[in-house]
């Protein structure tokens, strides 16, 4: 029977983004392994699926150096005793430690999921520490992708940045449409008539957290009725936005925090008009589950934002880091009810068109079996 280990740094991934592609290469004859730190339910879910767990001594935002030499070493390790055909990695610490350690562990198919760039690549104040973080990253991609089969990415934008700064070397690169769309889930729903807003993200500076807190202060001094709601949990990368700042929000009435969700699915049919102001992605998860029900979307003109979005047709584009445009494009939306309930079916048939789960893990397990380039 063919193995395959499949590296993640979040866990609850595996049972929820990478859970189809899973299920997929298990009906392909695969014996599939999962390697992630532990997450209770994301292990009891793989262990119902017939999926081997492993558990990595792994810190997902932190620089760790003898932390990141355990991780390393015990990489090796698993990959030797299991003696995988195939690995996937997916995120910057799985890649660029788990590639090496399948090269020298023998693993004859050895593939990167680059699923964004993260903070690595995104700070728009280039911080000495940000500098830091960068050069670092920078290199350790460059070393590792070189032992790599493929490097897929989510977005042109990014495989195109790769390219230019060196880090691929010759390794055969795809783009693929994100990681899909479960379009049977998140079914098309009414679309309310209340101008309610809704931003989900983790509370990071880089998803655009103050832009959107920004812009909802100034539409509702202007267009009093609308409402905005924000769904997300706390996150240990340097980029955190302080959580007293989204308190400071929800006193002053501009935003109700709903806090981490399990299903977004009520959250995106009680709102109208989905925002996501972020500073790059690799495809956002949220907007095409958004798309899927049928909302419309400002999103920024950034890489693997704009990717989903024909401006116009079924959302609108804002400049990264810009308060006043983001304003603008909700006080559009706001006073144009047709063409937004246009916008809204647009969502949904390019969602269907483009991003369909099933469509994308088609792809991703045709890449998983041949290693051909693009």
């Amino acid at each position: 029977m063919k193995r395959i280990v499949v590296m993640v740094s979040e866990p609850k991934s595996l049972a929820t983004t990478r859970g189809h592609l899973l299920l997929a290469l298990r009906a392909a004859g695969y014996e599939v392994h999962a390697a992630a730190p532990i997450d209770a339910s994301a292990v009891r879910w793989l262990t119902e699926n017939g999926i081997c767990f492993h558990p990595l001594p792994m810190e997902r935002a932190a620089i760790a150096p003898f932390g990141d030499v355990r991780l390393l070493f015990r990489l090796y390790t698993m990959l030797r005793e299991l003696k995988p055909q195939v690995v996937l990695t997916c995120a910057i610490k799985p890649i660029v430690y788990g590639i090496p350690a399948a090269a020298v562990a023998g693993v004859s198919r050895r593939h990167a999921l680059i699923t964004g760039l993260g903070y690595a690549f995104t700070d728009r104040h280039k911080s000495m520490r940000w500098r830091i973080v960068n050069l670092v990253a920078r290199c350790l991609y460059a070393l590792s992708l070189r032992w790599a089969t493929t490097a897929t990415f989510q977005n042109h934008d990014d495989r195109d940045d790769f390219r230019r700064l060196g880090l691929l070397g010759r390794t055969p690169a795809h783009v693929i449409d994100g990681s899909g769309v479960d379009l049977d889930r998140f079914k098309m729903a009414p679309l309310p008539t209340k101008p309610r807003f809704l931003m989900i993200a983790r509370l990071l500076r880089d998803k655009g957290l103050a832009e959107y807190l920004g812009a909802a202060k100034l539409v509702k001094a202007a267009r009093p009725e609308a409402q905005f709601e924000l769904v997300g949990d706390r996150d240990p990368n340097p980029a955190g936005f302080p959580l007293s700042g989204v308190a400071a929000a929800v006193r002053d009435g501009t935003v109700h925090y709903q806090g981490p969700v399990e299903d977004v699915r009520k959250a995106i049919a009680q709102a109208r008009i989905f925002v996501l102001p972020s500073y790059r992605e690799g495809t956002s998860r949220s907007v095409l589950e958004a798309m899927a029900m049928g909302r419309p979307v400002i999103t920024t003109d950034a890489p693997g934002c704009r990717a989903p979005i024909v401006p116009g047709v079924n959302g609108l584009l804002v400049p990264v880091g810009a308060t006043g445009p983001l304003a603008e494009a909700m006080i559009r939306l706001i006073d144009n009810v047709e063409e937004t309930d246009r916008m809204a079916k647009s969502s949904r048939t390019i969602a269907e068109q483009r991003y369909d789960i099933h469509r994308v893990t088609k792809r991703m397990m045709e890449i998983i079996e041949t290693g051909l380039g693009a």
